[in-house]
Order: structure tokens, then C-alpha cells, then sequence
């Protein structure tokens, strides 16, 4: 399912990037006779309503000529939301100072998940403040990254 994702990340960055919009995430599951794709967008001035179904329709007719999905599949189109995904150097650089989670793909001092202040960002890591101590977290051990804003 991975492999699908980051497929279809590369099919439809630039389509949506050619429409103004910024692909921030795409996530892709299968089961139960169809797949979802779910595609999360943002513009400088937000999204509505009719910016979801405008890239809807860009990309359903772009998945038809190329059908990278085999069988049956439904599209949703929304706006990252709150806890958006940090998935580019460029989100993570947009975002600092923020409040963020972290998944790893493996152990790291003991634990995969890190909650904490983002504070730094290059091209091997991602520094989070944790706890008051600075934490260095390699970019290719995170399998996700998200906003997590305290209400």
C-alpha cells in the first residue's frame, strides 16, 4: 500500500501543483472489493467546498487515463485539517515552532513516537523538542508526521 501511495503522490503532484493547489497528502487503502483514495489539498487562502470538487474532477479523469488503482476505487478530495501532514522539507520549514507527533519506522532511544516543538529541520533530520531536550529524529526513519495542536 505504500508503494501505491508514493505512486500516486508522483502521478498527481503535478497535476494538482498545474491547478494552484498543493498536494500535502494521499492516502491509499484497499479492501473490501474497492480502495479509497483520499487526497488532502491546501491554498494559500484555504479550501472550500468547490476547490475539493474541482481537483475531484481533475483527478478522476487523470486516474482514468493512467488507472494506476486495479479494480474499483472511491476518490475523496478534503482540506489537511488540524493535524495536517508535515511530509516535505518545506512543510516541516513552514511549520517550525509548532507543536508536532512523530511515528518512526523503528525504535529510537527506546520508542517510535515523539510529541514535541519542532525546532529545526535539514536534509537528515528533524529536531523536535521533547520534554525540554532536543531530539534528533532521522527523516528517512519517519513513516508519519502530523500537527498536533493542544486546544
Amino acid at each position: 500500500m505504500e508503494a501505491m501511495r508514493h505512486r500516486l503522490l508522483e502521478l498527481l503532484d503535478p497535476e494538482i501543483g498545474a491547478m494552484g493547489y498543493e498536494l500535502v497528502d494521499v492516502e491509499f487503502g484497499a479492501g473490501g472489493g474497492s480502495s479509497r483514495v483520499r487526497l488532502f489539498i491546501d491554498h494559500d487562502g484555504g479550501v472550500t467546498l468547490s476547490d475539493c470538487e474541482r481537483v475531484s474532477r481533475q483527478v478522476s479523469a487523470l486516474l482514468d487515463v493512467e488507472d494506476p488503482i486495479p479494480g474499483q476505487y472511491v476518490l475523496e478530495v478534503s482540506s489537511p485539517g488540524l493535524n495536517r501532514t508535515l511530509r516535505t522539507r518545506e512543510h516541516f520549514e513552514r511549520y517550525l515552532g509548532s507543536r508536532v507527533k512523530v511515528k518512526l519506522k523503528s525504535l529510537q532511544d527506546g520508542r517510535k513516537r515523539f510529541t514535541g516543538e519542532l525546532s529545526g529541520i535539514d536534509d537528515e533530520v528533524v529536531i523536535l523538542e521533547v520534554d525540554g531536550q532536543a531530539v534528533k529524529l532521522p527523516r528517512e526513519e519517519i513513516q508519519k508526521a502530523q500537527l498536533a495542536p493542544e486546544f
